[in-house]
């Protein structure tokens, strides 16, 4: 009889690994988890109820359901896509060129930028206003000037990302889990308040579907962590010597991921959905502000409203880090596709050249303080959908290098869930 117990190797690095699908839970992985998790919880966390939920109970329900297996199989399927290049060390805009063709790889890399470089904005944005607005109402000081506030910010996020992958990951795990513990201990704190109002609510089947189809994109940009898929997977495939080894330590722990977001993050949002009737959810959204505001001056309870400025302080600054790997990829990617000079690239030097471009550019736009960047960030919505869903169920059909991933429902399930999300955002847009 085969035996059942985990055969371990090593690879160059002495690093073991596991041979079969039995690994185990190691810190490495548990990092890149609570990385991931920190990527996809960005301060639209504090939104989440109110949007997710202003449709109604059931269609929620569906949604939950549904946003665990799109929010694994998508991510996994973007992660196998970096990991299956015969290339070892080539990025997602580097197997996009080798696998699609130059100007097809172009085009991908430029709406992978310009899919998640907005977003970065509004993190250096949105870190600028918490802060301020923690230091005027909550510590009831003179907030310093905007121009200097913004630019400490950003200069010491960016200065962590130039300091290494180790240091960003270990500040990412002191960041995520007081953000996991407080949005865990707010859901139950909320316990007693729920309502059974939101049950009675029950649309007809052309409204639930209707519903469903387009609350869909909410719930599946709210868990995405794709624009650090394509470092962490070569992380794993650095310290794991291998990218079959990289692969199935990428499954597991996007796995790990998924579970968490689907956990405490949907815990989170129908707490507060429950504890709310949906009148109050829509006045919610008329008024323009975060659920813990909302519950704050709902029952007159001060310390709901300082977790807010905290949770979105934690989720901004973790999310931040995830984001600015996949901006400093994009347009790094660019210029080494434009450039044609792959292997006389000094990596270190052009991170350095990177973040200061990102540095200008992210503190002009935190002083300037603009109120376009929803709507920019709304319009990169579809293309970082078609590289998360799409693209790499696409490659499964026609790269034979990844033709041993094909055959399977999730692939499917992927291209069907991810086109409905897709069509659902152009659907709104206009």
């Amino acid at each position: 009889m085969q035996e059942q117990s985990a055969v371990l190797e090593k690879n160059e690095k002495g690093v073991s690994f596991s041979q079969n699908k039995h690994i185990k839970l190691n810190k490495f992985d548990a990092l890149w988890m609570l990385n991931l998790f920190g990527t996809a919880v960005g301060a639209g966390v504090l939104f989440l109820p109110i949007n997710a939920g202003k449709s109604g109970f059931w269609p929620l329900v569906i949604i939950a359901l549904l946003a665990g297996p799109m929010t694994y199989y998508a991510h996994q399927g973007l992660a196998r896509f970096v990991l299956s290049s015969p290339k070892k060390g080539a990025d997602i805009t580097l197997v996009a060129e080798d696998y699609f063709g130059k100007t097809a790889g172009k085009l991908i890399t430029f709406l992978y930028f310009f899919a998640i470089f907005p977003i970065l904005l509004i993190y250096g944005n949105g870190i600028t206003n918490t802060v301020e607005s923690f230091i005027v109402h909550q510590l009831h000081l003179v907030a310093p000037p905007r121009w200097i506030l913004s630019g400490v910010l950003i200069g010491i996020l960016i200065s962590i990302m130039l300091m290494g992958e180790k240091l960003m990951l270990k500040i990412t795990e002191y960041l995520v889990y007081p953000l996991i513990l407080i949005l865990f201990a707010l859901s139950l704190y909320l316990i007693p308040q729920w309502n059974t109002s939101m049950l009675h609510q029950v649309p007809g089947a052309a409204d639930f579907l209707g519903t469903l189809w387009i609350t869909l994109p909410v719930i599946v940009f709210s868990f995405n962590h794709s624009p650090a898929i394509s470092q962490f997977s070569l992380s794993l495939e650095r310290h794991y010597g291998n990218s079959v080894a990289a692969e199935k330590h990428a499954t597991f722990t996007e796995k790990g991921t998924s579970t968490l977001l689907l956990v405490f993050v949907m815990l989170f949002v129908f707490s507060c959905v429950l504890s709310l009737t949906p009148a109050e959810l829509h006045e919610a959204k008329v008024q323009n502000i975060s659920i813990l505001s909302y519950l704050a001056n709902k029952f007159d309870n001060p310390y709901i409203s300082y977790f807010g400025p905290l949770v979105a302080f934690l989720a901004i600054t973790s999310s931040f880090f995830g984001h600015y790997l996949g901006a400093r990829e994009g347009i790094e990617g660019l210029y080494i596709q434009m450039a044609h000079k792959e292997k006389d690239i000094d990596r270190k030097k052009l991170h350095k050249y990177t973040a200061v471009l990102f540095f200008f550019t992210l503190w002009g736009v935190a002083i300037l303080n603009p109120s376009i960047l929803g709507i920019i960030e709304s319009l990169g919505g579809p293309f970082i959908a078609m590289i998360l869903f799409i693209m790499p169920m696409y490659a499964i059909a026609k790269i034979p290098a990844m033709r041993k991933y094909s055959g399977k429902w999730s692939n499917v399930f992927v291209t069907v869930m991810g086109t409905l999300a897709i069509t659902a955002v152009i659907y709104k847009l206009f």
